[in-house]
């Protein structure tokens, strides 16, 4: 990128929350405490289910791994967030904002692929139980999440690349409280039309596909769900996938209110407002989500604290 010498912005400012400069300590401690809060749950989250005998199935396998992407996730813009509301410098190199912007879009798709994976275990679960052992196998567990993972990532540099080599020929100032494409098309010299229009693509591709087939899954498995015979049996089935729906609507719900609303619509402090959501809010109350709706991660946690 700086090869080709397109730029002369050498770094930018994120404005982050600049407007509030009375409420800088309190948000300081406010997402620190949210922070703190992230790390020790999917932490705890994450080493339940490596340790308890009654967690070693396909369903908490996926929580583990999701809990750990949520750990990273936040990590790509909460401890940059908290630095430049401790310092108020809020510069930002330009090489840095692309490694941001571009970690933000890898582990934001492997999010969207990870819930229509554990989508497609509750609906192999729920209605295939008696195939659910010979589907839901630990290599096939384990290549879903490696697909996740890196399915995206070849395309997501190469957006990232696409970005970054726009012509950003004066003004630094991003709106925002982290890189983001949206924010950066704003600054940039020239037509961005047809990246802007690549980037929607990718964002249609990877973040829709995923959000169809967890909506696809749910169909079928409400659907069984109702032929069950007794009010038991369909309140057990119902349990098993609440907290996920829960997380699933958290997460698309805020993302979508961002990325795919009309630009007419957008207002800057809704935009941050909605990014917080869905980077640190829904990451603090997964293991909230998972804990305490669900009895198996309940035993396990009481048999930790009696030991």
């Amino acid at each position: 990128m700086a090869g080709h010498n397109l730029t002369t912005v050498e770094y930018f400012i994120l404005l982050g929350f600049s407007d509030l400069p009375k409420l800088q300590g309190i948000l300081f401690a406010i997402f620190l405490s949210i922070y703190i809060s992230i790390l020790i749950g999917n932490g705890l989250l994450i080493f339940l289910t490596k340790i308890d005998s009654g967690l070693q199935t396909p369903m908490y396998f996926f929580l583990g791994n999701f809990s750990f992407l949520e750990i990273c996730y936040t990590s790509v813009t909460l401890p940059r967030m908290l630095a430049d509301l401790w310092t108020q410098k809020r510069t930002i190199s330009f090489f840095a904002c692309a490694v941001q912007t571009c970690f933000f879009f890898i582990l934001g798709v492997a999010e969207c692929l990870l819930l229509a994976a554990m989508a497609y275990d509750r609906y192999v679960a729920i209605c295939k139980p008696l195939y659910y052992p010979l589907i839901m196998n630990h290599k096939l567990c384990v290549q879903l999440v490696v697909v996740s993972w890196m399915l995206g990532v070849p395309v997501l540099i190469e957006q990232t690349y696409q970005i970054f080599s726009l012509n950003f020929c004066g003004p630094n100032k991003i709106n925002h409280i982290f890189c983001d494409a949206p924010p950066l098309f704003k600054l940039a010299c020239g037509d961005t039309y047809k990246i802007e229009v690549s980037v929607h693509v990718v964002a249609q591709l990877f973040i829709l596909t995923p959000f169809l087939l967890i909506l696809a899954s749910y169909i079928k498995i409400i659907t069984t769900i109702l032929k069950l015979p007794s009010t038991a049996g369909r309140s057990k089935a119902f349990s098993t996938c609440f907290s996920h729906l829960m997380v699933v609507g958290l997460f698309y719900g805020s993302g979508s209110i961002v990325y795919f609303q009309p630009k007419s619509s957008h207002s800057e402090g809704s935009v941050k407002i909605f990014a917080l959501f869905y980077t640190t809010v829904t990451p603090m109350f997964n293991p909230l989500i998972y804990s305490l709706r669900n009895k198996d991660v309940i035993a396990a946690l009481r048999k930790l604290l009696h030991k």
